[in-house]
């Protein structure tokens, strides 16, 4: 059973005190930060229902996954969600300041307020502030998150609030939370971050000791990359999805039972082993080679003048040969870092790898050898025991 499965099971009944807010109604409401708000005419104050009803006339190329148009259908015509106010949409992008940010609050009630923070659209520019997050302790769009936080704590001033996002999203809502001032987080009921990177150890170092931590849950799936990035200091719960490795960072993938999520113990091989090489690869390169290396890779494709990664699939035989023109014309030191770096990415994977191996080999060694060790003291005591008789 996945989202749309749980709209159809538990949509005909309304958030209240006897059926609250659950962690799937959380990741529903953080994915609804995703719709395509920005091509639809809001009003100061609109509910679920409205909005349903206005991108029904979008065509399906508006939404940035195809599922997401399920959902605001399903949302718009069940009863636990379509009569929710929503008010306070932002979103900006910003390639000079390298700013991908967008939020809207949706009104679960008159004191409850759920604070949506997107996650990565397919943008150029949103994938380019991700990966500042390797060499920078704060990313436009988190700080942009945490003013977001204090205007709605200012406008709402008996409000409390749930704070949520999925990937980047997620990241956001943890920053936008952590960084408050003492007042504001006293008015945070919970912090859900759904497979959304942590921080550099500068930043976790600095709130690992706060009451707050408690009330923040990071959700990943069993193959997680995007949510193991970088430092985690919160409680983390692994949730079981039917996607494939990357593909498991799609939220639709996740499997859920009620109003839970299947749960496992913990993340797969493959997920710990891609975090600490990422993790090492930090650690064997430094901030400024980070950020040439960055700065370098999007600068080819900005040479397409387009603004989506989805535009630059769709015009591919335009594209490319304008990326590689514009590589032939970076400096031969650019072209260094750039070669220097992946070399340190693949070397850093292929350790971790043999590491594992190596050790994976010496726990079935043990295993084994104590397997052994036992049977051969079993046949020790029949032995004895048949001659003693």
């Amino acid at each position: 059973m996945n989202l749309l499965d749980y709209l159809n099971w538990r949509g005909d009944i309304k958030i209240s005190k006897e059926y609250k807010m659950n962690e799937v109604d959380a990741l529903i409401l953080s994915r609804f930060s995703y719709l395509p708000f920005h091509k639809i005419k809001l009003e100061e104050k609109e509910t679920i229902g409205s909005i349903s009803l206005k991108m029904s006339k979008l065509s399906s190329s508006s939404f940035l996954n195809p599922l997401d148009e399920k959902l605001i259908c399903f949302l718009g015509d069940c009863e636990r969600f379509k009569n929710l106010y929503v008010t306070d949409f932002e979103k900006i992008t910003d390639k000079n300041s390298v700013k991908q940010f967008g939020a809207i609050s949706i009104h679960l009630n008159a004191k409850e307020i759920f604070l949506s923070f997107i996650g990565t659209d397919n943008s150029i520019n949103g994938w380019k502030e991700d990966l500042y997050m390797s060499f920078m302790d704060h990313v436009p769009c988190q700080i942009t998150g945490r003013e977001y936080l204090k205007k709605m704590s200012e406008k709402y001033e008996t409000a409390k609030f749930y704070l949520g996002g999925h990937s980047k999203g997620g990241n956001v809502s943890l920053y936008s939370g952590l960084t408050s001032s003492k007042m504001i987080q006293k008015k945070i009921l919970k912090i859900y971050n759904f497979d959304g990177p942590g921080f550099t150890k500068k930043i976790t170092d600095q709130y690992e000791t706060l009451s707050i931590l408690k009330k923040i849950e990071t959700f990943i799936p069993q193959d997680s990359i995007i949510g193991q990035i970088l430092d985690h200091k919160e409680k983390v719960t692994v949730v079981l999805s039917n996607g494939k490795k990357i593909m498991e960072h799609d939220i639709y993938s996740w499997q859920v039972i009620g109003p839970s999520f299947s749960k496992i113990k913990q993340a797969t091989d493959f997920s710990v082993n891609m975090d600490k090489t990422l993790t090492n690869w930090l650690e064997e390169t430094s901030a400024e080679q980070r950020k040439v290396f960055i700065d370098t890779i999007f600068e080819l494709f900005y040479s397409t003048d387009l603004s989506t990664f989805g535009e630059i699939s769709n015009t591919w035989v335009e594209s490319i040969p304008k990326i590689l023109k514009k590589y032939t014309k970076i400096s031969s030191e650019e072209r260094k870092t750039i070669t220097h770096m992946l070399k340190i990415l693949v070397t850093t994977y292929l350790k971790t790898l043999k590491e594992y191996e190596g050790k994976k080999a010496k726990i079935l060694k043990e295993k084994y050898l104590k397997k052994g060790k036992n049977k051969m003291e079993e046949m020790k005591e029949n032995f004895l025991k048949k001659n003693l008789n």
